[in-house]
């Protein structure tokens, strides 16, 4: 099995000139901190003096994990079709923060264990009706697998080609805190209980437990080890959808948003297929959930905001975007010293 995706490194021709921009705006060096670092990351990521956000979107993948029956969360599965009915009805927080701030908000069932076919307005690419129990054998198998990455990339090409350049990836998936962990503990090496965290709630004595089975889990796929066979065994067939979509929107030359722990797993998995695709990556957020922060670490990541939020579904995306807004706006819009006619470094 294989998924390859060319992705050209940033041109670096226009860094000096983007950099000279942001300072010459009347300001002190470096006034306007992070958000500079954003506007040059901006126009690096579009080769351009003058970047634009176009049409901006969130993707949000739906499935579900036959881990679970393991008892890795504190919800039952069913909550996954439930909130893609909430999403569709416009009442989850996703919905809000994108209504809010303009950003498209597309649902895909990617692999819902129950049947979604009365939801015109949902994208149908179910792979099966969740993934197998990796307790004791493969998640996908991997022609699954193969379908979820490219299936994620189409998506991405779907909307890149009506005029997208700037897209986010949420997950919703009752178990799949815990196919993330598994994926950041083989992909990294970190130890278990760095890497896995309370999910939607658990106590105590069902965090060790979860650790527990996560170990069974690991040490039944201890043959496992590159990126797309991690994905198989360990993953989810959002997580492996979110993995194709991050490689083609960096084919693509799109702003990626990152939002939290599962989505920073998928893209753990497309760095190891390809590394190239982190140079279009802004992160928006640090999870709550545990190991997000040591993800970011491992993927020498900055993220833009902490406010302790750990929900998903693209929710630190949406947040987020309006940083995005106004690196671009003062880019573009804020006078030069020249013509403003103030003294200063010009």
């Amino acid at each position: 099995m294989s998924f390859a995706v060319n992705i050209a490194p940033l041109s670096q021709q226009l860094h000096a000139a983007l950099q000279e921009k942001i300072d010459q705006k009347t300001k002190p060096l470096g006034a306007l901190g992070q958000l500079e670092q954003l506007a040059l990351k901006i126009g690096l990521i579009q080769n351009s003096l003058n970047p634009q956000l176009k049409q901006p979107c969130i993707i949000v993948f739906a499935a579900d994990h036959g881990l679970t029956a393991a008892g890795v969360s504190a919800f039952p599965q069913a909550v996954t079709a439930q909130m893609v009915g909430n999403f569709l009805a416009g009442g989850a927080a996703i919905n809000v923060f994108a209504k809010q701030h303009g950003i498209e908000l597309l649902i895909v069932d990617a692999g819902v264990n129950a049947d979604l076919s009365a939801y015109t307005q949902l994208i149908h690419a179910k792979i099966a009706h969740g993934t197998a129990n990796s307790i004791n054998q493969p998640a996908m198998s991997a022609e699954q697998c193969q379908q979820a990455l490219q299936t994620g990339a189409d998506l991405v090409n779907r909307q890149w080609q009506t005029g997208c350049n700037c897209i986010g990836f949420g997950e919703m998936g009752i178990g799949n805190t815990a196919a993330a962990a598994l994926i950041m503990q083989r992909l990294t090496g970190l130890p278990l209980s760095q890497c896995t965290g309370r999910g939607t709630g658990l106590n105590d004595s069902q965090l060790a437990q979860k650790i527990a089975t996560l170990q069974q889990v690991l040490d039944y796929h201890a043959h496992a080890n590159d990126a797309l066979a991690v994905l198989q065994h360990l993953g989810g067939f959002e997580i492996a959808m979110m993995t194709g979509a991050y490689l083609q929107a960096a084919a693509n030359s799109m702003t990626i948003l990152v939002d939290g722990f599962i989505t920073c797993a998928a893209l753990l998995a497309a760095a190891r297929l390809n590394p190239t695709v982190l140079d279009y990556c802004i992160y928006s957020h640090v999870s709550q959930e545990q190991g997000h922060q040591s993800l970011l670490h491992h993927l020498n990541a900055q993220a833009l905001l902490n406010l302790n939020m750990r929900l998903g579904e693209g929710s630190g995306i949406a947040v987020a975007y309006p940083l995005l807004q106004s690196a671009v706006a003062f880019l573009n819009g804020m006078a030069s010293f020249a013509e403003a006619g103030v003294a200063g470094k010009a």
